[in-house]
C-alpha cells in the first residue's frame, strides 16, 4: 500500500486532473476515518490544541497565546495539547504544567482534536477536518497580506493548484471558522474578501485586536538578544546582521522534489563588498525543498531556516531583506531599517499572485538588480532615519501591535465559552 500511495502520489504531482481526484478521494476516506474514529468523544470546555505552519514549527500566534495562557494562574486548570511532525524536538514544552506534546494525525492527536474545546491553528488544516457546533476554531493565520489570497486571486501560476481549485479550498476553510485574528482594519477587510466570510455571513468573526505574535518584539530583553546569538554561534559576531527572508515562488516547483529556490542574489560579491561590515542570515521560506549550499559562503552566510520563530532574528537583525514576504509588516514594528529585493516584480505583479497595497507605501526602497541592491545597502549604513512615510506605514497597518494583543485575544476567545456572539 505504501508503494501505491506514493506512485499514486508522484502521478498527482504532473497532472492537474490526477491530483483533483486524488485529493478528492483522500479526503473522502479521511473524513469518514476521523469521523469514526471520534464517535462518543465528548468535547471538554478546558482543552486547547495548538498547531503551527502544519506542525512544522513552534512560533506564531498560536506561541503568543499559548504562553501568555500557560503563564496566567486564570488558565491554569487548562490543558493545553500542542501537535508537531517532530515530537522529539518539542519535548522540552511539556516541562511547562498542564502541557502535552503529540505526534500530527496519530489516533491520540486525532481524539485530542475531538476533544478539545479550541483548535488555535495560523495556517489551513486538512480538508478532512471540521470542528464540531460545540468547538471553536481560532484561524491566526501568519501575517498581514501582501499578496493576494484566496478568492481574491486575479492572476496565479502555482504549478501544482488551479485557481479555481484554490479558491474552493479557502471556502471551504472558510465555512469551519469561529474568529479570524486580525492586525488592523486593512488586514481585515483583506481576510474578508479572500475568505468570502461576507458571502456566508461570518465578516464579524473577525477579531481585530493586534498580532499575538508581535508581542515578543515589544517585550524582548537583552537577554533574549544573547540567547539567540549563542543558539546561532555569533555571540561574539561584532558585524552587523542582516536578514535575507524572501518567499518561495509558486511557480518553482519540481515533481519529487518540491518548491526550489533560484539563487538570484550574488553573495560572493556582497561578501566581497560588505564582508568586512556586515554577516548575513539566509532563511528561506518553509516550503523551500532544495538544499543551500552555506558551506561555501562560511562565516559570511548562516542559515537559520531551522530558527523556528522569526522574531528571534528580528530582534538582533540590523537590516532586513525581503521580497514579497509579509515579514517586513512584523518587522516595521522595530522601526529598523529595510530593503525589497523584487528581482522579478514585473512577473509577480502581473502573472503571479498580485498585490493588496500600493507598492509605494513601502517602509523601504524597492530593488531590482544586485547592483541597486548594493547602493541602497550603502546608503542605509550611512544614512537611515525613521522618516514620515515609514511612520505612516506603522499607523496604517501596526497601530494595534502594542506588546498585549495576546491578552485582549485569549479574553475574546474564552469569553462566552468562546461563541461568537
Amino acid at each position: 500500500m505504501k508503494i501505491i500511495r506514493k506512485m499514486a502520489y508522484m502521478i498527482s504531482e504532473n497532472s492537474v486532473f490526477f491530483r483533483t481526484i486524488f485529493r478528492k478521494t483522500s479526503n473522502f476516506i479521511k473524513k469518514i476515518k476521523y469521523k469514526l474514529a471520534t464517535i462518543g468523544i465528548k468535547v471538554d470546555d478546558k482543552t486547547i490544541v495548538f498547531c503551527t505552519f502544519n506542525g512544522k514549527s513552534y512560533s506564531c500566534s498560536p506561541k503568543a497565546l499559548y504562553e501568555y495562557m500557560v503563564n496566567n494562574d486564570k488558565y491554569s486548570d487548562f490543558k493545553f495539547i500542542w501537535g508537531f511532525k517532530n515530537v522529539e524536538q518539542y519535548k522540552y514544552l511539556e516541562n511547562n504544567k498542564n502541557t502535552s506534546v503529540i505526534k500530527l494525525n496519530t489516533k491520540q492527536y486525532i481524539k485530542y482534536l475531538a476533544k478539545a474545546k479550541y483548535w488555535i491553528f495560523n495556517y489551513k488544516i486538512p480538508d478532512y477536518l471540521y470542528p464540531k457546533k460545540e468547538q471553536v476554531f481560532v484561524q491566526c493565520w501568519h501575517g498581514t497580506p501582501l499578496k493576494r489570497l484566496g478568492c481574491d486571486l486575479i492572476h496565479f501560476d502555482n504549478v501544482l493548484n488551479t485557481m479555481e481549485g484554490m479558491k474552493k479550498r479557502y471556502k471551504i476553510e472558510a465555512s469551519k471558522f469561529t474568529y479570524f485574528l486580525s492586525p488592523s482594519k486593512f488586514a481585515s477587510e483583506k481576510f474578508i474578501s479572500a475568505w468570502n466570510l461576507k458571502e456566508i455571513g461570518k465578516e464579524n468573526i473577525i477579531i481585530e485586536k493586534g498580532y499575538p505574535r508581535n508581542d515578543f518584539l515589544f517585550n524582548y530583553t537583552e537577554k533574549d538578544i544573547k540567547k539567540i546569538k549563542a543558539k546561532l554561534g555569533i555571540e561574539n559576531e561584532k558585524r552587523k546582521i542582516i536578514l535575507y527572508a524572501p518567499t518561495y515562488r509558486s511557480n518553482q516547483h519540481e515533481a519529487g522534489v518540491g518548491y526550489t529556490y533560484k539563487e538570484e542574489i550574488n553573495f560572493e560579491h556582497l561578501r566581497e563588498k560588505f564582508g568586512n561590515e556586515y554577516i548575513v542570515l539566509f532563511r528561506p521560506h518553509y516550503f523551500i525543498a532544495n538544499v543551500f549550499n552555506f558551506e561555501k559562503y562560511k562565516g559570511f552566510v548562516y542559515d537559520v531556516s531551522k530558527i523556528d520563530d522569526i522574531n528571534e532574528l528580528y530582534i538582533i537583525t540590523d537590516l532586513l531583506i525581503t521580497d514579497y514576504s509579509s515579514v517586513f509588516f512584523d518587522y516595521a514594528n522595530l522601526k529598523r531599517p529595510m530593503i525589497f529585493y523584487m528581482y522579478d516584480l514585473e512577473h509577480y505583479r502581473d502573472k503571479s499572485n498580485g498585490f493588496y497595497i500600493d507598492l509605494e507605501e513601502l517602509p523601504g526602497k524597492i530593488t531590482e538588480t544586485q547592483e541597486e541592491l548594493e547602493k541602497e545597502i550603502e546608503r542605509i549604513d550611512k544614512n537611515f532615519k525613521y522618516d514620515e512615510k515609514y511612520k505612516k506605514f506603522n499607523d496604517k497597518y501596526n497601530y494595534l501591535d502594542d506588546g498585549k494583543a495576546s491578552e485582549r485575544v485569549v479574553e475574546e476567545i474564552i469569553r462566552n465559552g468562546g461563541i461568537k456572539k
